[in-house]
């Protein structure tokens, strides 16, 4: 299991992935592929073509760390956005679990939640600097 920070991002790279690539293949992909800075703290997956091996970059603050995966039986399943998304998607820290536990995406609904937008939330935190 992995307990990730609501602050840590994880990009998913659409296209299939060379699963020989280590580290400094891995970055290049980042930075090519997704178009990410790979020392954001952020987090990487990449998938192979049977989609049944999975690879995870990430800064660990004083390297890279490389987290890796391969299935004995089954295949990982993408989110249905990852088709249409151009080099990769950004999904969420459930959907990376889902994907990693092996849960159908097409099955699963979430319930709506209350987010507070992007704007609303700066204009809080001008509010709170003011008082």
């Amino acid at each position: 299991m992995l307990s990730l920070s609501s602050q840590v991002r994880i990009f998913l790279a659409r296209e299939p992935c060379d699963m020989r690539k280590s580290f400094h293949g891995l970055i290049g992909l980042t930075e090519s592929v997704l178009r990410e800075d790979p020392l954001s703290g952020h987090l990487f997956v990449f998938i192979n073509r049977r989609r049944d091996r999975i690879k995870l970059l990430y800064w660990g603050g004083t390297g890279f760390c490389i987290w890796y995966q391969q299935l004995e039986k089954g295949s990982y399943q993408l989110p249905d956005s990852a088709k249409a998304a151009a080099e990769g998607i950004e999904i969420t820290a459930s959907q990376l679990s889902l994907i990693l536990d092996g849960i159908d995406l097409g099955s699963v609904r979430q319930r709506p939640r209350y987010r507070r937008s992007p704007d609303r939330c700066a204009t809080g935190a001008a509010t709170l600097a003011r008082t």
